[in-house]
């Protein structure tokens, strides 16, 4: 049998649409791996060992700034950290609780800060391509000042309970603190203690000198607010910052 010129035609098509269906689409086809073209991750940054101004101790490298004598530039110092391109160094005064902030590519970097005044510090490593980030530890010291023969305290610090923290329900509490002094001469701690909603507390717990004091009443549903003061052989004194617990 003869096929006319329409039904080759017709044929033609029938195939065509055959071949289509059984091959699919571009957009029905499986995604393509990456495979070894995908770029490895970027790992995150370890975080800096710091070097100098040493923890719990007197910095008196600083270049006193001529033009004012209660100010020096002092040169901060770390460790290079794994996996980090750049660092942010923050610097804080104690005293005042305002900070500096600076950043570096190198494991220096220097800072003009008040002489006689105590500071903390800790560098954060950064990595490009990544937003993930480490922290160091966090060192304290003393700027030298000028005919200082004995520093104050540093602050006082929070151990327990923590700040913010919440605590199950209890008739008494154990505060407990740490303190360090570049002379090494802390005579006694004063601790101050309101409940409720006044956050500057005034009510003293009395003197001690230990780094703690057990028994202390709380009440449940209430909220804390606490301070010691540390007092050294030569009188001096620094206030820590207000701590925050609250009694479930």
């Amino acid at each position: 049998m003869r096929l006319n010129r329409f039904s080759v035609l017709t044929l033609f098509y029938l195939l065509f649409l055959a071949a289509c269906s059984s091959g699919g689409s571009g957009d029905d086809a499986p995604p393509i791996s990456g495979g070894d073209d995908d770029p490895p991750p970027i790992p995150a940054p370890s975080s800096a060992s710091l070097v100098f101004p040493e923890d719990d101790t007197e910095c008196n490298t600083g270049v006193i700034d001529p033009n004012d004598d209660t100010k020096s530039t002092v040169t901060f110092e770390w460790n290079a950290a794994q996996n980090t391109d750049s660092y942010s160094v923050t610097v804080t005064n104690l005293n005042s609780g305002s900070s500096f902030f600076a950043n570096s590519t190198t494991t220096e970097t220097d800072i003009k800060i008040d002489r006689g005044v105590p500071y903390e510090w800790f560098v954060i490593s950064r990595a490009q391509g990544t937003t993930e980030t480490a922290t160091s530890a966090t060192f304290r010291f003393y700027n030298e000042g000028a005919g200082i023969e004995n520093y104050a305290p540093f602050p006082a610090e929070a151990v327990n309970p923590e700040r913010g923290a919440n605590i199950d329900a209890a008739s008494s509490v154990t505060l407990e603190w740490s303190a360090s002094d570049v002379d090494d001469d802390i005579a006694e701690y004063e601790i101050f203690l309101n409940g409720g909603i006044e956050q500057d507390p005034t009510t003293s717990l009395g003197t001690t000198a230990e780094t703690n004091l057990p028994d202390v009443p709380v009440t449940s549903g209430t909220t804390y607010y606490w301070k010691v003061k540390t007092t050294d052989s030569k009188g001096n004194s620094s206030t820590s910052e207000v701590f925050e617990f609250k009694v479930n």
